[in-house]
């Protein structure tokens, strides 16, 4: 499952706790992993999927967001990743709940 896989890689690599689900409003620092899309193409798995930096202030999900940017751009180095594409990223901060978030969308390709 490219989700885990992605997981365990950011993990490694981040200094914040990395998770599938939100882990609740009393962690203020975190990365969020959620797949919105994937397929199948010529024996090639695709996956599109939504990484979002939470933090305590609009800065602070911005620099998380570079940092997250700076690792995936590192993923390839993984034997199940084919290929890691950034397709956008911009603020999304969540107002219902009033917590600052960046987004990155990125195009997988993996094995």
């Amino acid at each position: 499952m490219i989700e885990t896989i992605v997981l365990e890689y950011l993990k490694s690599k981040m200094k914040v706790q990395v998770c599938l689900e939100d882990p609740g409003v009393n962690i203020k620092n975190f990365i969020l992993i959620e797949k919105t899309g994937g397929g199948r193409d010529s024996h090639l798995n695709k996956a599109t999927l939504a990484i979002q930096s939470y933090a305590g202030s609009l800065a602070g999900a911005a620099k998380l967001n570079e940092s997250v940017k700076q690792a995936m751009a590192d993923i390839i180095e993984l034997d199940e990743i084919g290929s890691c594409e950034l397709n956008s990223d911009y603020n999304w901060t969540d107002t219902s709940t009033k917590r600052y978030r960046y987004q990155g969308v990125y195009n997988l390709i993996y094995y």
